[in-house]
This record gives C-alpha cells, structure tokens and sequence, in this order.
C-alpha cells in the first residue's frame, strides 16, 4: 500500500500534548495517552478514540503534576503504551502514577502512586500484565528495583531492589514473562545484568551480569532462551538460556552480537529469523537460536520506533516519518518506502488492515479502505 501526507489517510486527528505512547486498539475502540501542559504542571491523560472515524469517545485527566519533571529530550512523560482488556484500560506514567480505567467511559478504578522513584530522563519503560499481575521495571538514579501490582486493586504485591550495584542504575526496560518449570518468571533487564524472578512473590531466581545501563528494548523470548540488549552506549544482543539458579553468566549466555545492535527499537522475532535496526538506521537479520548474520544493511535515519510484521512483510519506521517495506527473508529485499511529516517515535498499530500512526501531533488513520 502506497501513503502519504494525503494518500490513503482515512483521518488525522490532532493528540493535545506530547507522547509516545503505541496506540492500543481494542474492539474497534484506540487506547492512547498523553501529556498536556497545564500551567507550570502537566495533565496526564488518557483517550479513547472511535478506530472508523477518529472522533473521541471520552479524554479524562488521569492526574494533575504541579511541576514539569525534567526528561531526556527523545522521551515524552506519557511514553508507556497502555494495556487494553475487555474490562480495564491500564495506563502508566512511570513514577508519576498507573491507573486502571474503565473502557467505556474512561471512569478511573484505581489510582496506584507507590511507586516512587528518581527517574532520570523521565520513564519509558511498559507494565506487562500477567495472571492479574502488571509487572514493571523501576530503574531510576538511585535504589532501582522490579515489582508486581494486583491488576484487580493496584496494590503493590512485591518490590524487589535490584541486586547489583551498578555504576549507573537507570533504565527504561519492559519486562518478559517466561515460564520456567511450570511458574512464571519476570525477565528484566536493567543496569548491569539481567534478573529473572518470581511473579508470585518476587524473589529473584537467577541473573546474567553484563556491563551496561539505560536499557531500553524489551527482551524477546524463543524456545528456551531470552534475547535482550544490555547496554545504551555500547549496544549488543545477547542470548541466555533460561533457568538455573543464582549468577548464571558463565553458564547460560547462548550468543552475542554487537554489530547493528539497537539502544532503542525492540527487536522482531518472525519464524526463527531476528529483525532489528540499530537507532542510527542500520537493520539487519540474524538466526535467533544462534546469532548467526544473515543480513545488515544501512537504511540511514535514526529510529526509535520497533520493527512490526504485518502482511507478511517488515515495516522499519525512522524517526522522520521515513517507512521501509522489507521482506522477512534471509536475503535484503526493500519492497517500498512511505514518507510522512513529523516526529515519529511510537510503534505503529494495526487493526483491520488500517494502520494507525502516531506523530508528535497527529494520530493518522492509514487505509485503502473507504470509511
């Protein structure tokens, strides 16, 4: 499909404010949140927008901060993308607060503000929910740790400071879930290591060190083992058998690769191939049960957003609203390119062969279909 500007837009709506939250689109409902200025503050807030035609169904402020925190100027403060069931929107704003909403009206079910933290750069980083659990990854400046809310009540369950020291304890990872002899484990990777441990009560089973800090993308899962990244600065993929108990490093790393790895973008798992792009605009494909390289090519660009597969084909999304249509193959075939206005850092979503495509101002409806 062929869009632009003005080619195939079904709509585009203005987002009041700033954020780089991924659409959620439940039941032909989308699901976004939002920070808008507010005087010397800002109003976190939540949207539900009608998928056909764009219009709101209902826009609630979430919270009211007093004073703008500071953040990393690629970051916005409602940058978590919610998660939509049947029953609840939740919504995260880091250490400014999650919520869970009701999804008709927008009605707020519970407000938790537990979980403080000195966030540096602001907060990035997604709750996962899993068996009624929204586990989150808390790595601020100092006393960084992992935790788990009751979905139901919002009460903090467990909370569990981080056990390595790291030189720099900030991050803004989203966890994985893994289970691992019949119980789930929260994979997170955060400053220094990666922590596996329990979601019942958190008590951390086992770790992975490797240096690094600032990690962003979230790990991803096939057969027994965990691909992440480690380190910001100095990017690079590794593989980790799951399991064992205590400081696995020696045991456990499967493979590394260093070159094309990303800061930013969470990598793409299609069949046994891993897609991913680097945030300078590099992609490449590799074997993900043994790193082996099958392609890197450089687009050019810088990148934030995460590959998507959608009509059998990869979608890589730059920074400058620059798409490339690649084939998931072993060999490098581009077969398209789209150019749109604006800052484009969030993950598009896709909901009936539509794709839905955020901007630092517009939400954009993309479809051949007519409305």
């Amino acid at each position: 499909m062929q869009w632009s500007d003005t080619q195939n837009v079904q709509w585009q709506i203005p987002i009041a404010g700033l954020g780089w939250s991924s659409p959620s689109i439940h039941r032909g409902v989308i699901y976004l949140t939002t920070a808008v200025p507010k005087g010397q503050g800002l109003s976190l807030r939540a949207l539900a927008l009608d998928a056909q035609t764009g219009k709101t169904i209902w826009d609630i402020e979430v919270k009211s901060v007093d004073k703008v925190p500071s953040i990393h100027a690629k970051n916005s403060h409602a940058s978590p993308t919610p998660i939509v069931r049947d029953d609840a929107v939740y919504v995260h704003f880091g250490t400014l607060g999650t919520a869970k909403l009701n999804p008709q009206d927008g009605k707020i079910l519970w407000l938790c503000e537990e979980l403080v933290y000195p966030p540096m750069h602001g907060s990035g980083g997604s709750p996962v929910l899993y068996d009624d659990k929204l586990a989150i990854i808390c790595d601020g400046s100092t006393n960084p740790f992992v935790c788990a809310l009751d979905a139901k009540t919002g009460k903090v369950l467990w909370k569990t400071p981080r056990s390595v020291a790291a030189r720099i304890s900030h991050s803004f990872g989203t966890v994985a879930i893994a289970k691992v002899d019949g119980r789930a484990q929260v994979l997170a990777p955060g400053p220094d290591h990666l922590a596996a441990y329990d979601l019942e009560d958190g008590q951390e089973i086992w770790k992975v060190l490797a240096p690094g800090w600032s990690v962003v993308p979230e790990p991803i899962l096939i057969d027994d083992m965990v691909i992440y990244n480690h380190d910001y600065d100095n990017p690079e993929l590794m593989a980790v058998r799951l399991g064992g108990k205590g400081d696995m490093t020696e045991k456990s790393i499967v493979w590394r690769s260093p070159r094309g790895a990303p800061s930013t973008p969470t990598p793409l798992l299609v069949g046994s191939e891993l897609y991913f792009v680097s945030d300078n605009g590099v992609a490449s494909c590799v074997d993900a049960r043994t790193g082996q390289r099958h392609w890197m090519e450089r687009l050019g660009g810088n990148y934030s957003a995460s590959p998507v597969f959608v009509n059998e084909h990869i979608l890589l999304l730059s920074e400058d609203g620059m798409a490339t249509w690649v084939k998931p193959t072993k060999e490098f075939e581009v077969v398209g390119k789209n150019q749109i206005t604006g800052r484009t850092f969030a993950t598009p979503a896709f909901y009936k062969n539509s794709m839905f495509l955020r901007t630092d101002e517009h939400l954009m409806k993309i479809s051949q279909e007519k409305n």
